[in-house]
Order: C-alpha cells, then sequence, then structure tokens
C-alpha cells in the first residue's frame, strides 16, 4: 500500500473522528444545557455556556463543510471547550467540580489527533487547572457555585456521565477502530515489504543465472576460435560478465539487497582474475585494504568492471609469464557519498606518452569512461612503478546510463 495512500486514509479517520465528536459534543452539550435550566434549577451562566458551545460547535462543523479546513475546525472547536470547560468548572465548584474532568478529555483529544497538539494542549490545561485552583483561597477567588444545594449531586452525574460517554462510546471506539486499521496497515506493509524483498531476491537470482550462462556461451565460443586475438577478446568479455554476475549473485545471497559489502567482493573478482589469466601457480600477489563499506548496485557494477578492466591489464601486460609483483586496491570513504580508489600493480607499467585517447586498449578506455559514468575522476599515479591510478568518484544512486 503506498505512503500516499495511507496518509489518505489516515486524514479521511481524523476527519470522521473530529466531526463526530464536534456532533456528539454539540448534541450532549444543547441537552445538558437545558436540563441545567428547567429540571436542575440552574439559571445563570452554565446553562447558557453549555448552549452557546453546543450552537457555536455547529456553526463550526458548517464552516468546515465550506471551508474544508479539519485542523481549524478541531483547533476552534477545541479552544471553545478549554473556555467552556472553564467557566463551567469555575462556577460548579471549581477544583471540586467534576466538569473539570472535560479539560482532561481535551487534552487527550489532541494526542489522538496529533501527539504536538496534545503536547500543547496539555501544558495549557495544566495552566488552566492551577488556575481554577487558585480560587479555593477566599482571598483570590472571584467566582461562587451557582448550582443550587439540592441539584448537585445530579449535576455531578451528569458531568460525570457526560465525559464517559465520549471518552468510552466516542473516543474509545474510534480510537479502537483506527488502532485496527493502523495494525492491518503495518501488516499489510510488512507482508508486501517481504513479498517485494523476494521478488527482487529472484531477480538477482535470475539475473545472475543469465548472466553466467552468457558467460558459459562465451567460453564455448571460444574453444572453437584458434585465433589468439580473437580468443583473447572473448576471455576478456567473459571476465566482464561474471564479474557483474557476482553483484547479483552476492545481492541474492545476502539479507540487504539494496547494498553488498565492497570487500569481499573486489577479494572474489580479484581472485578469480588472477586464478583466470594466470593460472593456479601464480606469483602475483593480491593486497586489498578496503575498510566495510557497502555499495548500492549501481554504483558497484560501474566500479567492479573498472576494478576488473585495471586488474586484466596488470595481469596482462604488467607482468610477463610467471613474473613475481603485486596488485593493489585500496577504496576510502571521503566526505558524505564521495570515494577514493587507489589501484595498480608494481609492474612494467606503459608510457607516458600512451593514454586512452591514442590508444586502441579497450581496457584503457573503458577505465577512463566508467571513472566518467561514476561522476569521477581518474588521474595516473607516475610517483610509483608499474601502472597506478587515483580514482575519485561518486556513489551513483539513480539508474546509470550504458557504457559508451
Amino acid at each position: 500500500m503506498p505512503d500516499s495512500h495511507i496518509e489518505k486514509e489516515h486524514l479521511g479517520e481524523k476527519i470522521k473522528l473530529v466531526l463526530k465528536v464536534n456532533y456528539v459534543t454539540s448534541t450532549l452539550s444543547i441537552i445538558f444545557g437545558l436540563i441545567c435550566l428547567f429540571l436542575l434549577n440552574i439559571t445563570q451562566i452554565i446553562p447558557y455556556v453549555l448552549l452557546i458551545y453546543g450552537c457555536a460547535n455547529l456553526v463550526n462543523i458548517l464552516l468546515y463543510k465550506k471551508l474544508e479546513n479539519i485542523d481549524h475546525t478541531y483547533h476552534i472547536s477545541s479552544l471553545m471547550a478549554l473556555i467552556s470547560a472553564l467557566i463551567i468548572t469555575l462556577y460548579s465548584g471549581g477544583i471540586g467540580s467534576s466538569f473539570i474532568f472535560m479539560l482532561a478529555l481535551v487534552v487527550f483529544s489532541g494526542y489522538v489527533n496529533t501527539h504536538r497538539h496534545g503536547r500543547a494542549y496539555l501544558y495549557f490545561t495544566f495552566a488552566i487547572i492551577l488556575f481554577v485552583f487558585s480560587q479555593s483561597f477566599p482571598q483570590l477567588s472571584f467566582t461562587e457555585n451557582l448550582v443550587p444545594e439540592d441539584s448537585r449531586s445530579i449535576f455531578s452525574l451528569l458531568s460525570v456521565s457526560f465525559s464517559l460517554y465520549l471518552l468510552g462510546s466516542v473516543f474509545g471506539k474510534d480510537l479502537l477502530k483506527s488502532h485496527n486499521a493502523l495494525y492491518k496497515s503495518k501488516r499489510e506493509l510488512t507482508v508486501q515489504m517481504y513479498e517485494k524483498e523476494m521478488l527482487l531476491k529472484e531477480v538477482h537470482h535470475r539475473v545472475k543465472n543469465n548472466l553466467q550462462t552468457v558467460s558459459s556461451l562465451l567460453s564455448l565460443q571460444s574453444r572453437n576460435v584458434q585465433e589468439d586475438k580473437m580468443k583473447n577478446l572473448l576471455k576478456s568479455t567473459q571476465n566482464r560478465v561474471i564479474s557483474m554476475a557476482m553483484v547479483h549473485e552476492m545481492l541474492y545471497m545476502r539479507k540487504d539487497i539494496s547494498q553488498i559489502e565492497y570487500k569481499s567482493y573486489v577479494q572474489e573478482l580479484s581472485e578469480y582474475l588472477i586464478r583466470s589469466i594466470k593460472g593456479l601457480d601464480s606469483k602475483v600477489n593480491l593486497k586489498i585494504d578496503i575498510p566495510e563499506i557497502k555499495l548500492g548496485i549501481d554504483t558497484a557494477i560501474p566500479l567492479g568492471l573498472l576494478i576488473n578492466e585495471a586488474v586484466t591489464n596488470a595481469l596482462k601486460y604488467g607482468f610477463a609469464d610467471d613474473q613475481e609483483g603485486e596488485i593493489y586496491i585500496a577504496l576510502k570513504k571521503e566526505i558524505d557519498k564521495h570515494y577514493v580508489l587507489n589501484i595498480g600493480d608494481n609492474g612494467v607499467g606503459f608510457p607516458d606518452t600512451i593514454n586512452y585517447k591514442n590508444s586502441k586498449s579497450l581496457g584503457l578506455k573503458l577505465i577512463h569512461n566508467l571513472a566518467r559514468q561514476l561522476k569521477g575522476s581518474i588521474q595516473k599515479d607516475t610517483s610509483k612503478k608499474g601502472t597506478n591510478y587515483i580514482i575519485r568518484f561518486q556513489e551513483i544512486k539513480q539508474q546509470l546510463s550504458p557504457v559508451a
């Protein structure tokens, strides 16, 4: 279920809850006010506040249907409720009035609709309660209990019943419904995320299998080729395919299907290339210095291809026959998502006059094109023996275009 769809459902539930509470409190306030006026013999302030609040709240609902801003409707209703509850509490016994529970309901309503506003209503209501408490001291009091002595028990019963009905039948019911809806949505999202993860794993598995099939076809084709140049070309292409297949295999094998641990990938790829080109008895040592760096597939594949080309060139041209040597690969993270790759060998190297522009070497051209694809720069390090590169690049998040 998309996040926008869930947000719309949540907003719809909030609108229903606010409007329902407003309708119920308006109706009950008007009924309560009439009972106070005609049955409990309360003729001052209290019944009129209840009637005014009930009617004003109904007008507030009509304004919502015109303006369609539920937040404004909620805040206007809550402020009117606070003011009305404060006045009634002050004139029905102060801190000892049962109507004081309505102040707590306003705070509860704030937390139901939004935690941030609920906290604001909590602090404001707490200040109001302190003010109500101050009216307990005769020297500070300017109010009196307007509920007749013989009606106070009934008034308290109605006040508590009013609060309990709103809490149980309105808030409680809708909160339980909202909780169940959120739990259901969360469960559905969990199931969908699991299904998508399994689907992505299957995709990586299938891509890996397809690439391995291509690699096998290239291997079979190379056996039927007599010309060494063409055989080497097919072998190089096969290695490039395998370097991509390894990425998909690692994503399939690991729990995190969005990123791979790059040190193990480079280690596996480089060791494969050494075995493939130099054989099992190779005297070329591999030195890898890569910390715990994880890269996404859009960065891992072109960077892997670049490392494949650099290592392949070193093995083919840097070390003759069974010559001893060393290939080193160091990757470190700089600021944010910027990285530096140091890769090279201590072999024979090649003259500085040769570059990717005037060379016919596909590997050399690919190294520069892949560095550019990674939004990076490549620099040949001439201070060391052999062929060495310093490549600065960025982690890529969007889908990459094909290598030109």
